[in-house]
């Protein structure tokens, strides 16, 4: 992809998001977000699962592409396994 075709994408897909985000901040709720109050026993639990997170996603991360290889091996030796057998040599 070119430069420039990569450049008018960001444009088109960043621009309104970030023009839209003035106005979300001008909002009048005394600072509070979605959640709620932010209080340290909050901010805390949500930095644990943060903490959490992270090693989990490397766990799944590892266990699938540990499944994809053993795919891959057990294809590259059932390959193997055929080039070597006299019954897949040959024609007629």
């Amino acid at each position: 992809m070119r430069p420039s075709r990569i450049l008018i994408a960001l444009t088109t897909f960043v621009g309104p998001l970030l023009v839209s985000a003035a106005p979300a901040l001008a909002e009048a709720n005394g600072g509070e977000g979605w959640f709620g109050e932010t209080t340290d026993k909050s901010v805390t639990i949500v930095m644990f699962a943060t903490i959490a997170f992270f090693p989990l996603v490397a766990l799944l991360f590892s266990l699938i592409q540990s499944w994809l290889d053993k795919r891959h091996h057990a294809r590259e030796d059932a390959e193997r396994a055929r080039a070597t057998n006299p019954d897949w040599h040959g024609g007629w």
